[in-house]
């Protein structure tokens, strides 16, 4: 079976930390389990939620870019379908 690693709470992706094929079952250490629905290499990211286009992406609880394009629950996340955006560091410090 293939595992992911889900890092933080507010995460909307999580790290797999096998490659996934189309069809696998994915176990999400930190909670739950979610079905695969494009080939997904190892050490890339699944989306745990349908992401739309413009949504921010989650991961190490931090804002790690944007959707580019509508991204399906399960399908993989890459420089492919995100883009970074600028980021207020001096505001979001605590």
């Amino acid at each position: 079976m293939t595992k992911a690693i889900l890092l933080d709470e507010k995460d909307n992706v999580a790290t797999c930390t096998s490659a996934a094929k189309k069809g696998d079952t994915i176990k999400i250490l930190g909670g739950g389990e979610i079905s695969c629905v494009e080939d997904i290499p190892i050490w890339h990211k699944v989306a745990l939620c349908p992401i739309v286009k413009g949504e921010k992406i989650f991961k190490y609880g931090e804002i790690i870019g944007e959707a580019s394009v509508d991204i399906a629950k399960g399908g993989w996340v890459s420089h492919e379908n995100i883009f970074s955006v600028p980021r207020d560091y001096d505001n979001e410090l605590i």
